[in-house]
């Protein structure tokens, strides 16, 4: 069975309650059983983490290097300026979907900008938690190729 790191930055562990206008009202509990129900569905051992601090976003890319992994990356903030994200993501042997719950190319003009677009194999928006659906759906079809 394939594995798979979801992993999300800062501020995802608010959901349901940050701007819910924006990103829902589904919570990060929501988020990590809709991961672990699609993962299951097609056959792909799924961990969802989060986190605040940018270090140890880039020790799970470089976890994931080491070992392999998928990844389905929410960089949140550090998508627009975090290039030692980038650089970390640009590592990951194996495939990397970026994902946004909202599409940041309808919003404020610094985020049109991601740094991580140009190292994954593509990115997923504003489609709420089915953008995680579907990223875990482009993963599966990456490793079957």
């Amino acid at each position: 069975m394939a594995r798979v790191l979801v992993l999300n930055g800062p501020n995802l562990n608010r959901l349901g309650t940050r701007e819910p206008d924006i990103y829902g009202h589904d919570t990060f509990d929501d988020l990590v059983r809709e991961c672990a129900a699609t993962g299951e569905s097609l056959g792909l051992e799924v961990e969802v983490r989060q986190t605040n601090d940018e270090s140890e976003l880039i020790e799970w890319l470089h976890e994931a290097q080491d070992t392999g992994s998928a990844v389905v990356l929410n960089p949140a903030a550090f998508t627009h300026y975090s290039y030692a994200l980038r650089d970390a993501c640009a590592m990951v042997e194996g495939p990397l979907i970026e994902v946004h719950l909202s599409n940041p190319a309808a919003r404020e003009e610094f985020r049109h900008t991601s740094v991580v677009s140009g190292v994954a194999n593509g990115t997923i928006a504003g489609f709420g938690l089915d953008s995680y659906r579907l990223a875990l759906r482009a993963v599966a079809v990456l490793l079957a190729d």
